[in-house]
């Protein structure tokens, strides 16, 4: 039996999507000389990839790249680190997921910084489902979509044919 999906946003709508966050990251962070973009492991490290990469196109603010590793289905019974070891004392960082569901795994990624007085953590995903149950509200969307709790959002990046579809 084959699983009913949907396609929810093609590979030219994902890419705009990138394209239109990373201009919202540079109006909002104009004044800053450094971001740092942490993607939470999976496609949020990619997104944070892709995000990136076109914030270096668009605007001199020097980037930076780590990746949040966690256990997205535990969160909490895994211990969370980085890529790169701080301190992340006065850095302004961008938290990226590729979903945003409950707030539950992105409010456990926050853990690594919370130690160092960080200038400020700012959020961003490309899917923001709505459910929100924990205090995790992104300050970057790509696409809103009211959904079920059953249904589940499949996001692929492949650099050639990325896809979001909802099953």
């Amino acid at each position: 039996m084959s699983e009913h999906k949907t396609l929810v946003l093609n590979h030219k709508q994902i890419q705009q999507k990138i394209t239109r966050i990373a201009y919202e990251i540079y109006e909002r962070n104009v004044q800053e000389q450094e971001l740092l973009f942490a993607g939470l492991t999976g496609m949020g490290y990619v997104l944070a990839e892709l995000i990136a990469k076109k914030l270096r196109e668009i605007s001199p603010i020097q980037v930076g790249l780590i990746q949040v590793n966690l256990d997205k289905s535990q969160p909490q019974l895994e211990e969370i680190s980085c890529s790169e070891a701080g301190p992340y004392t006065g850095k302004s960082i961008i938290l990226v997921d590729d979903v945003l569901n409950t707030g539950k795994t992105l409010a456990y990624a926050l853990f690594p910084f919370l130690a160092d007085n960080v200038k400020k953590i700012e959020v961003a995903v490309l899917v923001n489902r709505s459910h929100k149950l924990f205090p995790v509200t992104p300050d970057y969307t790509g696409y809103e979509l009211a959904t079920t709790l059953s249904e589940h959002i499949t996001v692929k990046l492949d650099p050639e044919n990325a896809t979001v579809h909802l099953h």
